[in-house]
């Protein structure tokens, strides 16, 4: 079924002013700084099994899958980049985690040390499957990254272990992750060991989710909660992302991984049918999902309020980024590539500091004084949370950013962002493709790519949605984008994206933003921080008609960035001290300037909005 690969993670070395910056500073600081974290915090010695009453930092039922995630992180650090003090290190945790297997192969510290006879009692909420998939994601990571054995071995006994105990078979049970994970972890172990019976425990446990008895409803702990935890129906039958963000967009994660090994088109028409649920009336303008931080969960369509009680979760894009990447690659579709792309820019890098270790949970769209009462992280990252999930989902995704750039098929290549990079692309033939691509995208729709493989083969160009203009030439003649030839080495291909400032409005349902406008350029959104303007961003309403400029960004913001200049009118109360008046409010000239939505609070603490009043 499926019409490309996702190139391995070395294939693609990003050399372009976003992901390149980001995956140096992800292996300089991001990854260290979540080592330094998760023994601080006592998440490793968790495997020591050896935690007494009275001592610091319990073992918590999700501590696992920080330290999993990290693990994965290293991997690909060291892939990336080989560091034999960070190998010593990598092997030591790989010893100490296998340390705490069980005999029959069970791998889990909380349960292990304090509720041995409950094990498998709690699924709804006790995370032992999703911590079990975070653990196969790094022992796979560091299989096919570093060439090494004995956690993939140790999770393959694991895995063994719970197919023993979940499935429709004679002698074992019913039951599902409450928190989605181990689907997606299993069809990786599936493609990396060719062990079938993994592929059959990820598709029980998406197949079987949400028929009836419903097995959350009868845990008697559960509740009411299978709509909370999407299995209020079967996954075939949803039709609009419900509950936990970051759960949904596992599960469809891991059903379109399940549609694409076993052939099975009904299950992915209904990964479709929720991602188009999800990108029309769900999601925000930057790629971010989730719209409550009560329950991290999505709410009814076109609720998408831009502070307060917003929600829009790191760990949320990223796992919307991952989805749809498997989608593109599953189908060909552009759509896929324009939400990974999306969320990519902006969704998820917000998450984290150009500095690589402070870290959004949430990620606002609009701060003021008033967004403090509700959380008083909102205005600043902090290096770490008590549940830590997003810096350590950065720690593994970061050195993920080039294999969203190209996939390859059959007879051809993708690119699916033109990032400036190198490439050496596998095709399903055996042929390995490789091209340079040179530009400054985002910032700069001018992309040239250098074909340095001779041979017959197809390169198709993305064309992004938000694209209105382009021009394609092979050497100098014009051509389409989707391009099949004989190739030589040293091939020039120039791609030409038009890339004005476009001024975005919301659907009139999403009642906060009538009469606001947003702007954004190519696939980047942008916003106004206060520390960039002369007065209040709250006061600010963006004159339209005076048209836009594109100058460097302030200091202080990566090199290379562009901001967006233009002018405003402000409108204030002429008693700043009324809470009401029926006075005609003052105005004076003034200008503005908007910089990548992505890189705001990285000067210090500061309003804004990325949503304006406009004229």
């Amino acid at each position: 079924m499926r019409k490309f690969n996702r190139p391995a993670l070395c294939d693609v070395r990003p050399a372009d002013p976003v992901f390149a910056k980001r995956i140096a500073t992800g292996i300089a600081r991001t990854i260290p700084a979540a080592m330094e974290k998760t023994v601080e915090t006592g998440r490793l010695d968790a495997f020591r099994l050896n935690w007494q009453e009275g001592q610091p930092n319990k073992p918590h039922i999700f501590w696992d899958s920080d330290t999993a995630k990290v693990l994965e992180g290293m991997a690909y650090s060291l892939a990336l980049q080989p560091d034999p003090e960070l190998e010593k290190t990598y092997d030591e945790w790989v010893d100490l985690i296998c340390s705490a297997q069980q005999e029959d192969g069970y791998l889990n510290t909380y349960y292990t040390q304090f509720e041995q006879d409950q094990r498998w009692q709690h699924l709804s909420w006790a995370h032992e499957l999703y911590c079990a998939g975070h653990l196969m994601e790094a022992a796979v990571a560091g299989y096919e990254c570093l060439g090494k054995r004995k956690l993939l071995d140790c999770l393959c006994r694991y895995a063994d272990c719970i197919d023993s105990v979940f499935g429709l078979e004679e002698g074992k049970r019913r039951g599902w992750p409450g928190h989605e994970e181990i689907e997606l972890a299993l069809i990786k172990l599936y493609r990396a060991t060719g062990n079938e019976r993994y592929l059959k425990l990820s598709s029980y446990f998406v197949n079987d989710r949400g028929t009836k008895p419903n097995v959350f409803e009868m845990e008697k702990d559960g509740g009411s909660i299978s709509t909370a935890l999407q299995a209020h129906l079967p996954v075939r039958e949803q039709d609009t992302p419900v509950g936990h963000a970051v759960r949904m967009v596992y599960l469809l994660a891991g059903m379109a991984d399940v549609a694409d090994e076993e052939n099975d088109p009904s299950l992915l028409d209904a990964c479709d049918r929720l991602f188009e649920a999800l990108r029309q009336k769900k999601m925000y303008i930057t790629g971010g999902i989730g719209s409550s931080f009560a329950g991290e969960k999505f709410t009814i369509p076109y609720d998408l309020t831009n502070g307060s009680l917003m929600y829009a979760e790191s760990c949320a894009a990223i796992g919307l980024a991952q989805f749809a990447i498997r989608m593109f690659n599953i189908t060909g579709e552009n759509k896929y590539l324009d939400v990974a792309e999306l969320a990519l820019y902006n969704g998820t890098l917000s998450g984290i500091s150009t500095q690589g270790d402070t870290y959004f949970y949430t990620n606002y769209l609009e701060v003021d004084e008033n967004l403090q009462a509700y959380n008083a992280g909102a205005r600043e990252r902090q290096p770490w949370f008590s549940c830590s999930c997003c810096p350590t989902s950065f720690a593994r995704f970061i050195p993920q950013l080039g294999t969203f750039l190209w996939s390859a098929g059959d007879n051809g290549i993708a690119m699916n962002i033109p990032a400036a990079c190198h490439a050496d692309l596998k095709l399903k033939d055996g042929r390995t493709v490789s091209c340079k691509v040179e530009g400054n995208y985002p910032y700069d729709g001018a992309v040239r790519i250098i074909m340095e493989t001779s041979g017959d083969y197809r390169l198709t160009l993305r064309i992004p949605a938000w694209c209105k203009e382009y021009s394609v030439k092979v050497n100098g003649a014009a051509a389409e984008a989707v391009i099949e030839r004989s190739w030589n080495a040293g091939d020039v291909v120039e791609l030409d994206l038009e890339m004005p400032v476009s001024v975005i409005r919301s659907n009139t349902r999403i009642t906060g933003n009538n009469g606001r406008v947003a702007l954004k350029r190519g696939p980047v959104v942008y916003a106004l921080e206060q520390i960039d303007q002369t007065v209040p961003v709250r006061e600010m309403i963006l004159d339209l008609n005076a048209g836009f400029r594109l100058v460097p960004a302030p200091e202080g913001l990566p090199e290379g960035t562009l901001a967006i200049a233009g002018s405003a009118t402000r409108e204030y109360f002429m008693d700043d001290n009324a809470l009401y008046t029926d006075d005609t409010p003052g105005t004076e000239n003034t200008t503005f300037t908007a910089i990548p939505y992505a890189l705001w609070q990285n000067r210090g603490d500061s309003n804004m909005a990325v949503w304006m009043r406009a004229r």
